[in-house]
C-alpha cells in the first residue's frame, strides 16, 4: 500500500555475455569502513567476496568496461540473482570511500534473505493468519529499516521486497532496523505483481495504499493480508494497484498532502492490527 506518490527510478542494463572466465589472484579488502557499510570496491576485492560466499545485493560497473576479469564479476553476481547497474565514473567516484573503485563497486547484504515458507511457517506456529508487508520500490535504506521495525512490533509476518529498482538488507537497513532484522524474515522476489497472483492463490487479500484510496477505518483488514507500500516519489506501480484487492487511505487534515513511507505503513498496520483485536475480543 503506498499512500503516496512516494522515488526516482534507477534505469537497470542488462549486461553483455560475460566473457569466459579465467584465474584472478584475489587480495582481501579488510578496510573495518567497507565492514560496516557492506561495500566493497576494487576488482580483487569484489573477487574475494564473492569467492567468500558474500551474499551481494548490487553491482555497479563503470560503463564500458568489458574485459575478462569484469565478465567473471559478472558471471558470479548473475548467478546469484543480484541487480547489476552500469554507470559512469563519475558516479562511481561519488559512491566510492577508498578512490580506489577501478570501475567496480559491490554492494553486500548484511544479511541473508529468507524463503516465502518462512513467513507461512511464522504464522503457522503463531496461529494467526498471515500478514505480510509487500514493499514496491523502496530505495531508501532508512525506510526500508523502519519499516522492518514496524511489521516486527507489530506482529507482521515478514517482508517482501522486489530485487530491482530497490534497496536491500545493507547495513544502513539493519541499524535503522533496530535488530528487528534478526527477527523478521525478509524475502527478496523478481517481480511483486507475480508474487501477489501467487500468494493469492493461498488465501492473501491485499490492501494497496494509496491517497486516492478508501478511508482504512472503512475497508475489513482483517484475515490473512498483505499490506503494499509503495516508491517514495512514484507511489504504487499501476500494474501492482491494479493486483490489490483494496486501495486504502490514511486520513490526513493537515496542510500537505502526504506521509513518509515509513509512517503511513506503520499507520495502515496498526489499523491492521486494531482491526483483528477487536474481531479476536
Amino acid at each position: 500500500m503506498g499512500l503516496d506518490k512516494f522515488g526516482t527510478e534507477m534505469t537497470e542494463l542488462l549486461p553483455e555475455e560475460p566473457a569466459e572466465e579465467e584465474q584472478v589472484t584475489a587480495v582481501p579488502d579488510t578496510s573495518s569502513k567497507h565492514a560496516k557499510t557492506g561495500m566493497i570496491e576494487g576488482r580483487n576485492a569484489v573477487q574475494e567476496a564473492l569467492r567468500a560466499g558474500k551474499p551481494a545485493d548490487r553491482l555497479y560497473i563503470q560503463d564500458g568496461l568489458r574485459d575478462p576479469v569484469i565478465g567473471q564479476i559478472l558471471s558470479k553476481v548473475k548467478k546469484q540473482g543480484a541487480t547489476v547497474s552500469f554507470v559512469k565514473k563519475q558516479q562511481l567516484d561519488q559512491m566510492s570511500e577508498t578512490g580506489r573503485h577501478q570501475g567496480v563497486i559491490l554492494c553486500c547484504s548484511a544479511y541473508e534473505y529468507a524463503s516465502m515458507e518462512d513467513i507461512f511457517r511464522g504464522a503457522e506456529e503463531k496461529g494467526e493468519p498471515p500478514f505480510i508487508f509487500l514493499l514496491d520500490e523502496i530505495e531508501d535504506p532508512h525506510n526500508l529499516g523502519a519499516i522492518i521495525r514496524t511489521a516486527n512490533l507489530c506482529g507482521a509476518h515478514g517482508v517482501i521486497i522486489p530485487k530491482h529498482r530497490a534497496v536491500g538488507l545493507t547495513a544502513t537497513v539493519v541499524k535503522a532496523s533496530a535488530g528487528a532484522v534478526n527477527y523478521t524474515p525478509v524475502v527478496k522476489v523478481t517481480n511483486i505483481a507475480k508474487t501477489i497472483d501467487q500468494l493469492k492463490e493461498r488465501g492473501l487479500w491485499f490492501a494497496c495504499a494509496d491517497m486516492g484510496g478508501e478511508v482504512m477505518y472503512n475497508c475489513n483488514l482483517t484475515g490473512p493480508i498483505g499490506l503494499v507500500i509503495g516508491n517514495e516519489g512514484s507511489g504504487v506501480s499501476r500494474l501492482v494497484r491494479e493486483k490489490c484487492d483494496y486501495i486504502v487511505s490514511v486520513p490526513m487534515k493537515g496542510d500537505i498532502d502526504s506521509l513518509n513511507a515509513s509512517v503511513a505503513a506503520g499507520v495502515l498496520a496498526y489499523e491492521i492490527v486494531r482491526q483483528r483485536m477487536v474481531k479476536k475480543n
